[in-house]
């Protein structure tokens, strides 16, 4: 089931904790394009599916990535791409659009996201792995 760009919007606002609408879409757009280098094949169509339509294709389009970047250097990469932000408030970005985007994509899916990404990321999605 696709989430609805304002029911998204307002689950990352809320886990973010931003004052407006505009920095939770800003963060959304960043994290997702980010996201999008990072996953192929069928399960970022699977992914792209479940989210409104503008991010859908945010993460089909992505920003491109030389490399899988470890959990550190996307929070990293994150901060790089937003005005004003810092490596703090970026994770918190982070894991605010990534925990909304786990929770669309149901358990299933989000395992195999995160087969595809760097260890580490199960924490960015709010969904911690047995060791």
């Amino acid at each position: 089931m696709t989430l609805r760009w304002e029911a998204f919007l307002d689950q990352v606002k809320e886990r973010g904790e931003y004052e407006s609408a505009q920095e939770a879409e800003r963060a959304a757009r960043v994290v997702l394009a980010l996201l999008g280098a990072h996953l192929v094949g069928g399960v970022r169509a699977e992914l792209a599916a479940r989210l409104p339509e503008t991010f859908a294709l945010i993460l089909l389009n992505p920003l491109q990535s030389a490399e899988p970047l470890s959990p550190e250097r996307f929070v990293r990469a994150t901060a790089a791409w937003i005005e004003g932000a810092t490596e703090a408030t970026a994770a918190w970005d982070v894991s605010a659009v990534l925990s909304t985007a786990a929770d669309a994509a149901g358990d299933e899916l989000t395992q195999q996201i995160l087969l595809q990404l760097p260890a580490g990321y199960d924490l960015l999605f709010g969904r911690p792995q047995p060791t």
